[in-house]
């Protein structure tokens, strides 16, 4: 699952991020508004952090420009301010939850995961290919009962394929989702991972489910290569 956080106190955003993808979550950031709501137009995230006092345009605002696009994503704001008439403006504009600075990273995760549950953003919060199981809650992975244990780098790699089967995702795709930038110096950090995985969730199994497009990119699914 793909986080954005937009907040412009550093301290904030670097335990936020840490802890999120400590916690298998891929997550953007950005220290204002304005770029905030462009990337949150742009890109399908399955949840927002906001902070109420940004540059260039305020928390409140960036909400209320995005429900009007009519964008549904969970919204969680954050904020030092903890006046009733400020979380029923900001529940008026569109925020879904509310948490007060300083908070604790555990009460964050129960909201996050709260939010998400509500399936928003995911049909389901759950995949199933080729007796392939996914957790998208939980982030456990089994093939045929058996679980199996991932890295948390192959395991948004693999969420990420598992999220568009039958997809073809470009390496370029791939590294932007789940490294958050080009890396364009480890062309071949994709096909890395991609290897690992394959030791663990095809190599001990029959039928394999990642498959290789020459040129292409990399996709999940029962189906065989062409």
């Amino acid at each position: 699952m793909r986080l954005l956080v937009v907040e412009d106190e550093e301290k904030v955003v670097r335990f936020v991020t840490l802890g999120l993808k400590a916690e298998r979550f891929a997550v953007d950031e950005t220290r204002d508004g304005r770029t905030g709501l462009a990337m949150a137009l742009e890109t399908p995230y399955d949840l927002l952090i906001i902070d109420l006092m940004l540059p260039e345009l305020s928390g409140t605002e960036l909400i209320s420009r995005l429900r009007r696009h009519n964008s549904t994503v969970p919204i969680i704001v954050l904020t030092a301010r903890d006046a009733v008439d400020d979380k029923v403006k900001n529940f008026e504009a569109g925020a879904d939850d509310y948490l007060t600075k300083p908070f604790a990273f555990a009460e964050l995760l129960v909201r996050i995961k709260a939010l998400l549950r509500r399936g928003q953003t995911y049909h389901s919060n759950s995949v199933c290919i080729g007796g392939l199981e996914i957790d998208r809650m939980n982030h456990h992975v089994k093939r045929n009962g058996t679980t199996i244990k991932l890295t948390s780098k192959e395991y948004a790699i693999l969420e990420y394929l598992a999220a568009n089967p039958g997809r073809i995702l470009s390496r370029t795709m791939i590294r932007e989702h789940v490294w958050d930038q080009s890396f364009e110096g480890l062309t071949n950090i994709v096909d890395v991972y991609i290897r690992h995985l394959r030791e663990k969730i095809d190599e001990p199994f029959h039928h394999k489910l990642i498959h290789t497009f020459r040129n292409a990119g990399y996709s999940l699914s029962e189906e065989d290569e062409n």
